[in-house]
């Protein structure tokens, strides 16, 4: 078992051990075809690079490999490169840049940029688990809004939300289980209603809720135990009700676009939010078990349309 970036490069520096790799990592070894999704009845084609599922032909019986259905679909890129990015990118505490990872693969910016958007996707929090005991909640304003962020409205509306800093920029909110993991969510603006949604949706019925004393938040959290510190009166700690692991939060992930990205756009907001909440959540762990975590999450397709469409 690696340890580092340079065991794993030594560990698998063929394409083969790749393939082998994320075999095991997939399928546990034992290949599943991903088209009908039961028949564990396959043959080596192809000199081993790819499989035929041996389902009947009226079943199933498609020709497929091991990145079938996972965020290396449809890629040229060697995935001895692939892996390289997927550690670099779950390992570096603030994030790499995609000029910065294209100048270490070898790669051109645009490919580098693209290869950190499907390896984010690998990042999003899927659990149905609530979050309960005691919660922080808080908000802030990240990225930069363009033009055509602002679809539908009419040039003297665009150009008056332009000129607000808290229009030009998106809403992101943490919620936060106290000595717990973190969950951040991007929004459009700071408005009342999906923040309080979101609350509901992830934080479990009776818990303690702490937040400042924001307008959006004094009503509506009856099913909670709500407190609140007042920042405007310079209260930032009262007994044990406070904010400052979401705060602690902002910290990271601020240093890391500042330091790392310098920019970020409010189209792919939510996209940042969940690369800096994941490796927040998994801070604890070794960089190598982050990696191998990670990979157990790769069944998730992100197509190069998708990412960039208008919308």
């Amino acid at each position: 078992m690696f340890k580092n970036l340079h065991e794993l490069l030594q560990s698998m520096p063929t394409e083969k051990d790749c393939r082998d790799y994320l075999i095991e990592q997939r399928w546990g070894g034992c290949p599943v075809c991903p088209y009908c999704g039961y028949s564990d009845k396959t043959y080596l084609i192809e000199n081993g690079k790819r499989f035929k599922c041996g389902a009947s032909q009226d079943v199933c019986g498609k020709k497929y490999s091991v990145t079938v259905g996972t965020i290396f679909e449809s890629s040229r890129i060697p995935l001895t490169k692939w892996l390289n990015a997927v550690y670099v990118v779950t390992a570096h505490k603030k994030g790499i840049s995609s000029h910065q990872l294209g100048r270490d693969l070898g790669v051109t910016q645009r490919t580098a940029w693209f290869m950190i958007h499907r390896i984010r996707e690998m990042m999003k929090n899927v659990s149905n688990e609530m979050l309960q005991g005691a919660v922080e909640v808080d908000e802030t304003y990240m990225s930069r809004k363009y033009k055509s962020d602002y679809k539908g409205l009419s040039p003297e509306q665009v150009e008056y939300a332009q000129k607000s800093p808290y229009t030009n920029k998106g809403a992101v909110v943490g919620i936060k289980e106290r000595d717990g993991d973190i969950r951040v969510f991007a929004f459009d603006d700071r408005k009342a209603a999906p923040i309080k949604q979101a609350i509901y949706n992830n934080v479990m019925e009776g818990s303690r809720i702490m937040t400042d004393e924001a307008f959006i938040y004094r009503t509506g959290l009856e099913q909670y135990q709500h407190a609140a510190v007042f920042h405007a009166k310079k209260e930032w700690v009262r007994n044990d009700v406070h904010t400052n692991g979401v705060e602690n939060f902002w910290g990271v992930m601020k240093r890391a676009i500042h330091g790392t990205w310098h920019q970020i756009s409010f189209k792919h907001l939510q996209a940042y939010c969940n690369e800096c909440s994941y490796r927040y959540n998994t801070r604890k762990m070794k960089d190598a078990d982050r990696f191998t975590l990670s990979l157990q999450n790769m069944e998730r397709r992100l197509t190069w349309v998708k990412l960039t469409k208008k919308s």
